[in-house]
């Protein structure tokens, strides 16, 4: 059964700008605005990039809560409430509901890895205690574990279920996934270099860190591939390339994070383990910054 997508195109998966002191919500107001304004088709709020994993409880769930307000039905916010603790997930999920949040993204469970039959059992719990759709997310560089194509199918039938956020580098598995599931799922793309092979095997977007920086951008690469101009997208996806291959120099989040920091957005200010980014990988990313003219105009902020 073919449910509703949640976004077509491109959401942020969005930084939260940090201080010494905690989270500055200011910064985190205006870069919300900034990035509806410039046409992004959702938000991620909390997740990998946003650095959920170090946010307190209490910080993760002030976010949530900030974004749905300040948003204000504009764009779909879609709360990051994974964790290898399906208890706390569970939780987290129930709160997000409650503020507003449009969808819940909701990572595998890293560390504790557990089986296929273990993620099924996971991600029907979390399921079951949300009245908001969830997108699956399949990253098993960062976690140590992946979905496979058949439990993706197993979980297409639970009516709360309703996308993947595919980010196993894995373009074969992914083909292998579209032919299982068929539409029962969208699928979005979890990197920024696969976008569009994503979207020609029926991919219906991407959850990017590119559009921190290049909201409009991003998006505007989505929707030329809706609307049939697949040079055109393919055009922007090699265009940008340089750039996000530099924004994962080191570990996301720490190059987007000296990213908006260089366009005034944020301190490059990261919680530990994370640490601010070398200089010589600095050097890179702002020289192709410099090379796509992102820098050099007006602060956004």
């Amino acid at each position: 059964m073919k449910r509703e997508s949640i976004f077509l195109g491109a959401a942020t998966a969005l930084i939260t700008p940090l201080t010494p002191d905690g989270i500055d919500f200011d910064q985190f107001g205006k870069l919300i605005d900034w990035q509806i304004d410039s046409g992004i088709d959702a938000l991620v709020i909390a997740g990998t990039t946003g650095e959920g994993s170090t946010l307190t409880d209490e910080e993760h769930r002030a976010c949530l809560r900030f974004a749905v307000e300040r948003a204000n039905h504009r764009v779909p916010i879609i709360a990051g409430t994974g964790s290898n603790d399906t208890a706390y997930a569970v939780d987290l999920t129930r709160y997000a509901c409650s503020v507003g949040a449009d969808a819940m993204l909701v990572v595998t469970p890293y560390y504790n890895k557990a089986t296929q039959k273990g993620l099924i059992q996971m991600y029907e719990t979390i399921a079951d205690a949300s009245d908001k759709p969830l997108i699956l997310y399949n990253v098993p560089s960062r976690t140590g574990v992946g979905i496979e194509p058949k439990t993706y199918l197993a979980l297409s039938e639970h009516p709360n279920i309703a996308a993947i956020k595919e980010a196993n580098g894995n373009i074969s598995k992914i083909v292998e996934t579209r032919a299982l599931i068929g539409d029962r799922l969208d699928i979005y793309s979890g990197n920024d270099d696969e976008i569009v092979p994503i979207l020609s095997v029926g991919g219906a977007g991407v959850i990017s860190v590119l559009s921190n920086v290049l909201p409009r951008e991003t998006s505007l690469l989505c929707k030329k591939f809706f609307a049939g101009d697949i040079a055109g997208s393919l055009e922007l996806q090699l265009r940008f390339l340089p750039l996000i291959q530099a924004l994962f120099c080191e570990v996301n989040p720490i190059p987007v994070k000296a990213a908006m920091a260089a366009l005034g957005w944020c301190e490059n200010s990261l919680r530990l383990p994370l640490t601010p980014i070398e200089e010589e990988h600095r050097a890179l990313l702002l020289e192709r910054m410099n090379a796509l003219g992102i820098l050099g105009g007006e602060r956004h902020a």
